[in-house]
């Protein structure tokens, strides 16, 4: 135990739990307390049997706890000389509310580290072998929640619509008619999308349609949330593009 408390945050991967770091591992492995969300694989708590583990997760609709509680576990903890773990998923810098607990934490005194994690929009795109950024091609990733605080489609996403970027919705199913709608005032209807539900698990389901048949796809084939949206044409270049480039004596010899 420490003489002080220490807070850990450490970004899970995006859900295969070999996808952690090294670093990750060894945080939790030496937490006395952990703090896990919905999305940080429960397999990664099995090889610390002595730590007091808190599920603190939080779907749409679905809060296990507040953010305040969450805060308030975090602290109570860490000024009894425990080192917490806040363990996320994804990586802690996006979409994770990390600034807040960080912040939180801060203004008790208690040390505060952080250890990064493959975030679910770069690890479910090189899975699936989509190139966000392609030289001369692709040369910007746009990166946007779905909604906001209060609920509503965030106003960045009509101005990600009218970018060439490959854009990388987070929580978007619950938006996705005005999603749609959106992107199709400045893109044409065939325009790729790609759509990947538990991304990087053995449950994963994935989809490639496109802008005009989004939301009939996504319903025909039952996909739902945690899910990330990939919108642009990385989304059907890799192959294509790959064997476009090689002749036939080069793929046979």
């Amino acid at each position: 135990m420490l003489d002080k408390g220490l807070l850990t945050l450490v970004g899970a991967g995006p859900g295969d739990p070999e996808l952690i770091t090294l670093k990750g591992l060894k945080a939790i492995d030496a937490a006395d307390v952990i703090l896990y969300d919905a999305l940080a694989n429960k397999e990664l708590l099995s090889s610390n049997k002595k730590a007091l583990t808190y599920y603190v997760g939080k779907r749409k609709g679905k809060h296990s706890h507040s953010q305040t509680e969450i805060n308030h576990l975090i602290v109570s903890n860490a000024r009894k000389g425990k080192h917490v773990v806040r363990l996320k998923g994804g990586d802690v810098s996006v979409f994770a509310r990390a600034a807040e607990e960080l912040e939180y934490a801060t203004l008790f005194g208690i040390e505060t580290k952080v250890i990064p994690g493959i975030s679910s929009y770069s690890g479910i795109a090189a899975q699936h072998q989509i190139p966000l950024t392609r030289r001369c091609e692709n040369e910007s990733i746009w990166i946007t929640t779905g909604y906001t605080c209060e609920g509503e489609i965030s106003n960045d996403i009509q101005y990600a619509a009218q970018s060439s970027a490959t854009v990388v919705i987070f929580m978007g199913m619950s938006k996705l008619a005005s999603i749609q709608k959106e992107f199709l005032q400045y893109k044409p209807f065939d325009y790729p999308v790609a759509v990947v539900q538990n991304g990087t698990l053995p449950n994963e389901k994935q989809l490639v349609t496109n802008l005009g048949k989004l939301t009939e796809d996504v319903k025909n084939n039952n996909l739902e949330n945690p899910a990330i949206l990939i919108v642009g044409h990385a989304v059907t270049s890799t192959v294509s593009k790959l064997l476009s480039t090689i002749n036939e004596s080069e793929i046979t010899a």
